[in-house]
């Protein structure tokens, strides 16, 4: 695949902050790191702050291992089962609420959420002297109540040993309990600042890549100065709470941020999967029309439409796509590839084909007739999804055809 993002040119990265949620940033930057991206600095507000110091040591292994066994408890002074059960809705039972409002309790009376675990986690991962080295600028937001504002910290420019002391300054969530440090009391750089791209504004910085994961906080209102270029990696699904330290999800997150990121280094489509479209738009709308004139007709009575021999094909390109396409809520500006590959997505997302893989139309496709040989229709298979199968008929006939024993559209082209 040909990137489209310009590797010539050096980047900023900007994380933002939402605790757990922060594994979906290490997915991105492994594929940013294995495009050849260049990353010149980094700024990171929260677990932003933590993923940008593991992104300045370039330590991918560790950043990787870190957040897939990553647990409650190794950032926060609570029980691993009573937590994962809390965003398990099946095990809230009335003991379940007994021993949450015990729990809750006790770190009220003791001043909040000890974070002791997430002040260990910093050491056992962070090397103050390896960042230092690094040629990568980095920058932490957090803000000081004691000085009632808010900082954008030079990592490199604090004093000897107190940079794991500033990690955890940005981190200070709401409910944590909280011990001044160095003097001073500081609070989750989220409460101003959650993306703190400004920074590195500042600092002359022209090309920025946002990896947004959606944590709780404010985002600041920021000018782009003319020649500036902005490029966001996010997801387009929910990660998680902030608070869901948990495993089996961060690995799932962490994959998510990968593919994620690949669609924006190499312009991959689709909404649903990853899609290496190399098509001009005609061949779309080909492959749309293709579809055989029983099922045509079939679509254009479900619409009431006229379905008259004469008729029937320009009544079905010009009013039956144009529905379709109102009907999955596709843009005003929408186009016969984004038509067929939305299509295409909802049929394969309805016979649960593998969503983390890079596909080319016609893979994906394939492995779309595939599932439906193997499986036959399945029930509520919306009809409009017929139209990936071109000519060929959706009957018993071809659904018990072996693998390989009939043509693609792609096939019979050539």
């Amino acid at each position: 695949m040909k990137p489209k993002l310009d590797l010539t040119k050096e980047y900023g990265l900007v994380l933002e902050g939402g605790g757990a949620k922060g594994a979906y940033q290490i997915g991105a930057w492994r594929a940013l790191k294995e495009a050849g991206v260049k990353i010149k600095g980094v700024s990171g507000t929260s677990v932003g702050a933590l993923n940008g110091a593991l992104i300045c040591m370039d330590d991918l292994e560790k950043a990787e291992n870190l957040w897939a066994n990553i647990s409650y408890s190794q950032v926060l002074d609570v029980d691993d089962k009573l937590m994962g059960r809390l965003f398990d809705k099946s095990q809230m039972t009335g003991e379940f609420w007994r021993e949450t409002l015990k729990e809750a309790f006790r770190m009220l009376t003791e001043g909040g959420m000890d974070i002791a675990p997430l002040r260990r986690l910093i050491e056992d991962n962070v090397d103050e002297d390896v960042i230092r080295k690094s040629p990568m600028d980095f920058y932490s937001c957090t803000y000081s109540l004691t000085d009632r504002k808010e900082l954008n910290v030079d990592m490199k420019t604090v004093p000897e040993g107190q940079m794991k002391d500033m990690l955890l300054a940005s981190s200070y969530l709401p409910g944590f309990k909280n011990e001044k440090l160095h003097g001073k009391t500081y609070v989750d750089g989220g409460a101003t600042n959650v993306l703190p791209m400004d920074v590195l504004l500042e600092h002359g910085y022209e090309n920025l890549i946002l990896l947004r994961i959606f944590g709780v906080g404010r985002e600041k209102k920021v000018s782009i100065p003319e020649g500036v270029t902005v490029v966001e990696i996010a997801p387009q699904v929910n990660l998680g709470n902030t608070l869901q330290f948990d495993a089996a999800r961060s690995r799932r997150n962490m994959r998510l941020g990968y593919y994620d990121a690949l669609r924006v280094i190499y312009g991959l489509q689709g909404k649903i999967y990853y899609i290496e479209q190399t098509q001009e738009e005609c061949y779309y709308l080909k492959q749309l029309v293709r579809a055989g004139q029983d099922t045509r007709r079939e679509l254009l009575e479900a619409y009431e439409l006229n379905t008259e021999a004469e008729s029937e094909l320009r009544e079905f390109v010009e009013v039956f796509l144009p529905l379709l396409a109102v009907e999955l809520k596709l843009t005003k500006d929408w186009n016969y590839s984004s038509l067929y590959l939305t299509v295409l997505e909802h049929a394969a997302r309805f016979l649960k084909v593998p969503r983390y893989r890079v596909y080319t139309v016609q893979e994906l496709l394939g492995e779309t007739v595939a599932r439906l040989r193997s499986q036959g229709i399945p029930e509520g298979f919306p009809d409009y999804a017929k139209l990936i199968l071109g000519e060929e008929p959706i009957s018993e006939e071809f659904l018990q055809k072996g693998p390989g024993q009939e043509k693609t559209v792609h096939e019979e082209e050539e």
